[in-house]
């Protein structure tokens, strides 16, 4: 199977084969048969796409219950740090963090439970980065994290002086106290 475990409960990376000549490479990103296999309800609604610059860093972001969301994470161009925290209050990885690199040369992709915060930095010049999504997006049910708690240190692999976040992401609070309805058996559950 591509899939490899993380350490973390439902938190897979996924290696897709690849498939490479002289006319270039190929490979299948996604096949729903092949994540159901894996345990993976492969039943994505949404694709989302962002271009970034160096220093950008995004999130830490989820979305609340009903609208609670799983994402297939990769990225296309350039390379991302891909960030994590385990927020489902019920698992024995709450409050964890886990981290990889995203680029468009290892072809890693990142299953991404409900239940979860996620963010990326961007390492390269520029990085495009795509992700599918298990339901939609909905302003009402955001949620968020500083980029840099305290309580969870996550290295960013960026100088600080280099970091570059939205005004929206400047005023998320720290971990623990993000809290607006995360004890829904909804949100806290992968599905």
């Amino acid at each position: 199977m591509p899939f490899r475990e993380t350490g973390i409960d439902g938190l897979l990376l996924f290696e897709p084969r690849l498939y490479k000549d002289t006319r270039g490479y190929f490979f299948e990103s996604f096949n729903k048969r092949l994540f159901e296999q894996a345990g993976i309800p492969a039943d994505f609604v949404q694709d989302n796409q962002a271009r970034s610059v160096y220093g950008v860093v995004r999130g830490l972001h989820y979305q609340l219950a009903p609208m609670a969301q799983a994402k297939l994470v990769r990225v296309l161009e350039g390379r991302v740090l891909d960030v994590v925290v385990d927020l489902r209050e019920d698992s024995a990885t709450y409050g964890h963090t886990f981290s990889v690199e995203l680029s468009a040369q290892n072809n890693l992709q990142l299953y991404v439970p409900r239940g979860f915060a996620h963010g990326y930095a961007v390492l390269s010049p520029t990085a495009v980065f795509f992700y599918k999504c298990d339901n939609y997006y909905s302003p009402p049910h955001e949620g968020g994290i500083r980029y840099d708690d305290p309580t969870l240190q996550i290295d960013w692999q960026l100088p600080q002086q280099d970091i570059v976040i939205s005004e929206k992401d400047s005023k998320l609070p720290p971990f623990g106290k993000h809290r607006r309805k995360l004890d829904d058996p909804v949100f806290l559950h992968s599905t």
